[in-house]
Parts: C-alpha cells; sequence; structure tokens
C-alpha cells in the first residue's frame, strides 16, 4: 500500500530508529546486542537498570536507574525511546515484563523486542510442549492489546557456546569429563545461533530502515517484522556435528569419549516430571531434548528459513565457537549462567 513508503508519510517522519533501551545491557545476552549497537553507532544506547543495581554497565552508553514498582519510573525512563530490548533470566519475576511492557506503551514506544530469544515460538505445538516457552505468547498479545507498540520476536535457537559446554543438561554434553548422551541417534540437527550472532541480529535489525523509501525500493525494512519473527542462526548441527568439532578442538578420538544414548521422548517427559517436583534442571532436559526430536521442529533454519541475509549476518566458523565453550566449560565459567 502506498501509505506503507516512507515517501507518503507527513513531514518529519523519521525512517529509522534513533534511540534505544534496552533492559539487561550487562547480562550473558544483552551485552552483546549493546556492543553491536554501539560499533555500528547509529543509535543512542540508554540501560535501564533497577534502582540499586550493581551492574556494571558498558561504556558509552546511558544509565536510566528505576523503580519497577513505581509505573510512572518506568515510563518516564521509556519516554523518547524509540525501541526497547527486554532481556532477562527464566526465573525473572513474571510481572517484572508485564510492567516493562504497559510501560513502554504508556511512553509510546514504537517496537518493543520482548525477552523472546529462543525456539521458534510460533510453531504452536513446539511451543506449548515447553511451558516456559508458551507463557511468552502472553506478552505478545499484551503488547498488542494495549496497541502503542509492535514487538518483533527473535528465534535463535538456543546459544551455542552456553549449550554446549554448560553441562549434560543442555546439549548432552559433559566436556571435563569427556561424556556425552546423545538424544536417540544423536543425528537431529538443529538451529543454534552464538551469542555474538544473536547480538548481530538485534543490532541489525534496528538498522534497518522503518519503511521502505517508495514502490521501487526492494530493500528489506524493519516493518517487514511487524509483530513476526526475526529467524536467525550460526550452524545447524547435530550432536554428532558437535562432537565431531569438540574432538578437533581437543585433539581427541571416539575412544576418549564415553557416549550413552537416551529415547528423546523418555528423556523429555522424565524432564519434566522432574521439573514438577521443583528441580529447574528437569526443566533445562526438557526443553533442551524436545528441540531434538525428530519432528524438525528445532531447525528453523530448514522449517522457516533464515534471515541472515537480509540483515548482513556473517557466517561463523563451528570449531571457533566450539573451542569458546570448550574453555568455558573447563573453567567453570558457564556455572553462574544457570
Amino acid at each position: 500500500m502506498a501509505d506503507h513508503y516512507a515517501s507518503k508519510q507527513p513531514g518529519g517522519f523519521k525512517n529509522h530508529i534513533e534511540n534505544v533501551a534496552i533492559v539487561g545491557a550487562a547480562g550473558v545476552s544483552g551485552k552483546f546486542m549493546v556492543e553491536e549497537l554501539l560499533r555500528t553507532g547509529k543509535q543512542k544506547v540508554t540501560a535501564i537498570t533497577r534502582q540499586g543495581g550493581t551492574a556494571q554497565m558498558p561504556a558509552g552508553i546511558e544509565v536510566k536507574k528505576v523503580n519497577y514498582d513505581d509505573p510512572s519510573s518506568l515510563t518516564e525512563a521509556l519516554r523518547g525511546q524509540d525501541a526497547f530490548i527486554i532481556t532477562m533470566g527464566a526465573r525473572a519475576p513474571p510481572e517484572q515484563q508485564t510492567r516493562l511492557i504497559e510501560a513502554a506503551a504508556a511512553a509510546g514506544v514504537p517496537w518493543v523486542i520482548p525477552n523472546e530469544f529462543g525456539s521458534d515460538n510460533a510453531n504452536e505445538t513446539l511451543r506449548k510442549d515447553v511451558l516456559i516457552n508458551d507463557v511468552k505468547t502472553k506478552y505478545r498479545d499484551l503488547i498488542e492489546k494495549l496497541g502503542k507498540s509492535s514487538w518483533i520476536g527473535v528465534a535463535c535457537g538456543f546459544w551455542y557456546e552456553f549449550s554446549l559446554g554448560g553441562g549434560p543438561d543442555r546439549f548432552g554434553f559433559d566436556i571435563k569429563n569427556r561424556s556425552a548422551v546423545f538424544f536417540d541417534e544423536g543425528t537431529q540437527p538443529l538451529t543454534t545461533s552464538t551469542w555474538a550472532q544473536n547480538g548481530r541480529g538485534v543490532a541489525n535489525l534496528l538498522n534497518l530502515k522503518i519503511l521502505r523509501d517508495d514502490e521501487n525500493d526492494q530493500s528489506p525494512c524493519l516493518s517487514d517484522f511487524k509483530n513476526k519473527f526475526a529467524y536467525i542462526g550460526s550452524f545447524v548441527v547435530s550432536q554428532k556435528d558437535m562432537l565431531d568439532s569438540v574432538m578437533r578442538v581437543t585433539g581427541t578420538k571416539p575412544k576418549d569419549w564415553k557416549i550413552s544414548h537416551e529415547p528423546s521422548k523418555e528423556r523429555y517427559e522424565k524432564g519434566l516430571e522432574d521439573f514438577q517436583t521443583g528441580n529447574w534442571l528437569g526443566m533445562s532436559r526438557a526443553l533442551y531434548t524436545r528441540m531434538f526430536f525428530p519432528d524438525g521442529s528445532g531447525n528453523h533454519a530448514a522449517t522457516r528459513g533464515l534471515d541472515n541475509d537480509k540483515l548482513g549476518l556473517p557466517k561463523e566458523d563451528l570449531d571457533e565457537f566450539t573451542g569458546i565453550a570448550v574453555r568455558m566449560a573447563l573453567d567453570g565459567s558457564l556455572g553462574h549462567y544457570g
């Protein structure tokens, strides 16, 4: 439609994002987003952080401290922002994101990227199989109901370094003890992203023009992703592919590794049972195992296609990031990430 072109907008229309606010700027994923936003240098970046918080914020950004129990504090901090990125841990109080979304609407923030980094939550069956993914639907619905902002979900799959190096409850690998649990035969591929690729994906998304210039402009724009998911990835790999990479990086051979197998469905169901008793590692096992089911739903590169080219994302070297995962597994630095 003609009114969807920048050339048809009223005077004063800005066809790009100038101001970006982020919750979790110093966090495990947020810091990579901030790094990329600062590197490209197209936006002013503001960190929204809790009053009394002690996290060391990256240099080069503005910091606004807020009171999560005071809606006016949140709204004022977000006033004048063009986009708002929310990153937070899986165990963050659920009402926290609700308050942030409501404040973004009250402040008139046009674009919100909710805490939606992971699997393909547009896949209803996949989403409903994992509770912590299914609950994310209500935040997208809230953004649309409030009617002041549009959301963009980022489907990036699991973070590769975090998942490979973080122990057997994730990708099944205990690198320190050279053992691995293969789900079924270990041959089912899934799409996974590095932290760096995830950061680039978010930054490059917000660097797109908002609307196409005119009917002759065929370049991607932010509005292509309005109330939709952007699909990104670094690698499409199976557990066997990961093991091959680990052996290349560590100089080990198959005989050096203890490999066991578990049926994926049984492992998934046992994980859910454990979670119902309060064991969060059970949820981790269920969440990860579900993405390796033979239905292929964990491989959004195959089921949806990737937006990497639209977002100018580079190809990455698998062994380079396997090496990072191995080092983090051996030095224990992944332990405090959950």
